[in-house]
């Protein structure tokens, strides 16, 4: 998710939601959320909630990267 802040300049939202039961499992703000963040994120919701089984993305081409696929 993204939107304008004032001034013009874009901030970005990175929700990450259990859809089984809708749980916010964690939420990031910044002006951009690069794809090393991102596993990070994923790194640390791991060490605490598990691996789930699956992950869908629903976005634009923010997290279009090979970094991803590792």
């Amino acid at each position: 998710m993204s939107d304008s802040l004032w001034d013009g300049r874009k901030f970005r939202l990175l929700n990450i939601v259990d859809d089984h039961n809708r749980e916010m499992l964690t939420m990031e703000a910044d002006l951009s959320i690069p794809a090393l963040r991102l596993i990070r994120v994923l790194k640390y919701l791991r060490e605490f909630r598990g691996l789930p089984e699956m992950i869908r993305v629903d976005n634009g081409p923010e997290f279009i990267s090979h970094k991803l696929e590792d």
